[in-house]
């Protein structure tokens, strides 16, 4: 049984409140799993008050999605390296010149541009649909992730005083952008359904974003201090 198939979305809120006790203060992964906790705490809200227009499906890609995340952390607990998208973050989780904002924006590039499409694609395959049918509901789970980078933007980023690393860790965490992820990550969707009748070639290609987005992700977390 996979984790997405044995638990549901409160379940796997519960699963990273348990997890964010767990991490010790600077923990990068831990800056990471307090977003996304807000994150999936919002997508829940939404699932009951009209905002998806198929609830059922968006809360079985919210789990397939949660799934992908926390597979990572259960490979890094039991000595396995996680997936190369998730790797810079799981080896630099304890540098202390990498800023938190640096942390959760890895994680987020992680997630987004190499979790989601596929995400998406195994929500499709399981309950029969096409990425057309989930369009719609894509963008808006794509807002909720947006509304709550920009919240950790303006959170994370230096004060005033602290103005003598805000140049440098600026132009580290310039490089990425969530409108950018997000097209990124719909055209991965459709260009990795179109090989979905060719196995091999899919997992190589598939294989191979996760690669790149590993790239990209330990850029954004060069250190700054």
């Amino acid at each position: 049984m996979t984790i997405s198939e044995a638990l549901t979305v409160d379940q796997v809120i519960d699963r990273m409140e348990r997890l964010q006790a767990t991490f010790p203060a600077g923990d990068g992964v831990g800056v990471f799993n307090h977003v996304y906790l807000r994150v999936t705490r919002l997508v829940a809200e939404r699932l009951s008050d009209g905002y998806f227009a198929d609830p059922a499906g968006m809360s079985e890609l919210d789990a397939v999605f949660a799934a992908r995340y926390l597979e990572a952390v259960e490979a890094a607990a039991s000595g396995r390296r996680p997936a190369h998208c998730w790797r810079p973050l799981f080896e630099l989780r304890g540098r202390a010149d990498v800023h938190p904002l640096q942390f959760a924006l890895a994680g987020m590039n992680a997630h987004i541009e190499h979790d989601l499409p596929l995400s998406v694609l195994d929500t499709c395959r399981l309950l029969g649909q096409e990425p057309e049918d989930v369009r719609a509901d894509y963008h808006r789970i794509n807002d909720v992730l947006a509304q709550v980078e920009a919240e950790v933007r303006e959170e994370l980023l230096p004060c005033p005083d602290e103005l003598h690393a805000a140049d440098r860790l600026l132009h580290v965490v310039g490089v990425w952008s969530i409108d950018r992820a997000r097209d990124a990550a719909w055209a991965s969707v459709l260009a990795l359904w179109e090989l979905r009748h060719s196995p091999l070639v899919e997992d190589a290609v598939a294989a191979a974003l996760s690669r790149s987005v590993g790239m990209v992700s330990r850029a954004l977390l060069t250190p700054v201090e």
